[in-house]
């Protein structure tokens, strides 16, 4: 896994400049999951992008399914099953994991 980690890091690195942190992933993926990108967000609203990453990232291994769209296009999830007891490393593994089956499904 690290070493398609590496791969994909050194993907981002060539389409935008510098090397993002896996916090700095999500928000992308957030913002691609809403379909919906502007100059600039709140710091509440970059952790909800964050949030909805999550959520359709874990959706992929059934934890999540999406529930709603609001009027103002953004989605919510529910919840469908607890996630494991994990490590902070096995937390991060895991969601690395899934980060990169959803570059892999978006053929990037």
């Amino acid at each position: 896994m690290q070493t398609r980690w590496w791969n994909l890091e050194a993907s981002l690195v060539e389409r935008f400049g510098k090397k993002p942190d896996l916090e700095a992933i999500l928000f992308l993926i957030g913002i691609q999951e809403l379909d919906r990108p502007k100059e600039k967000y709140t710091k509440e609203q970059k952790q909800d992008l964050m949030h909805i990453a999550v959520c359709s990232l874990l959706s992929a291994s059934g934890y999540y399914e999406l529930d709603a769209v609001d009027e103002d296009g953004w989605p919510h999830y529910k919840q469908l099953k607890a996630m494991p007891d994990m490590t902070p490393i096995e937390q991060e593994n895991f969601i690395k994991d899934h980060v990169l089956l959803y570059f892999e499904q978006q053929e990037f």
